[in-house]
């Protein structure tokens, strides 16, 4: 069995794989992080190795502490990887898009893909057909829209993210919900459209915290996998441990 660890700004992800199958997922804050994956390694004896995503987000303090149960994986910039990085500067990439990547490499070979994550910000990870990651593209995700109209305007209010009633809003929380829903939902349609029309048998997937808000209004044909950052972490922990 598996161990994914995913360290975020406040909290962290785990995740329990056993043959490439996702057993457990849960969240605990940065501070109980070794609470939480104690309380895993009781319950799932198995587990031997992990990975560790976002490191330097963990003390050095807890990461040895993590060392001393399982065979550890790092992820970073000089980790080995199942497709050849082009990236201009690979030392930037963040190491979640390198994870969406793997998982793509993993559950669609042979296939020109394109990875969209609606998170905090909106990544796109395009891999060829013959597994060379180029690049893509960074943008705004949906509550950073939101949170930008209040904080860069004297009168716009806060809103939570609203599916909106039509595209021509009649009271500013309709105008807003129009404006930024519509806006990344164009932004994404349109990105997809311009990869179809130049890379043929586009597999498309869309993962992250608001991808089950988009994608039910998404006009694209997508995959929608809410876990295939966690996916990819793991299949990254296997392709090193086979080495």
């Amino acid at each position: 069995m598996n161990l994914v660890i995913d360290v975020g700004n406040s909290y962290v992800k785990l995740a329990v794989f056993e043959s490439g199958i996702l057993k457990y997922k849960g969240t605990v804050t940065l501070g109980s992080v070794l609470e939480g994956i104690n309380s895993l390694k009781d319950k799932y004896v198995s587990i031997k190795k992990a990975i560790i995503s976002s490191v330097g987000r963990l003390d050095k303090e807890t990461i040895e502490i993590i060392k001393e149960s399982f065979n550890i994986t790092i992820l970073d910039s000089s980790t080995k990887l199942p497709f050849k990085n082009l990236y201009k500067t690979p030392n930037t990439l963040g190491v979640d898009r390198i994870a969406l990547v793997c998982a793509s490499v993993e559950q669609f070979p042979n296939s020109n893909a394109l990875i969209i994550d609606a998170g905090t910000c909106v990544t796109y990870d395009f891999v060829t057909v013959k597994n060379e990651y180029l690049g893509g593209a960074i943008s705004p995700g949906l509550r950073m829209r939101y949170e930008s109209l209040n904080n860069l305007t004297a009168n716009l209010p806060l809103l939570e993210s609203e599916t909106p009633k039509s595209i021509i809003g009649n009271s500013t929380n309709d105008s807003i919900h129009s404006g930024v829903v519509h806006g990344l939902l164009k932004e994404i349609d349109g990105n997809i459209e311009v990869y179809n029309l130049k890379y043929s048998d586009l597999t498309v997937i869309l993962t992250g915290g608001d991808a089950n808000f988009l994608s039910k209004q998404l006009k694209s044909s997508i995959f929608a996998n809410s876990n295939f950052l966690l996916e990819g972490l793991n299949y990254i922990l296997q392709f090193n441990s086979n080495e």
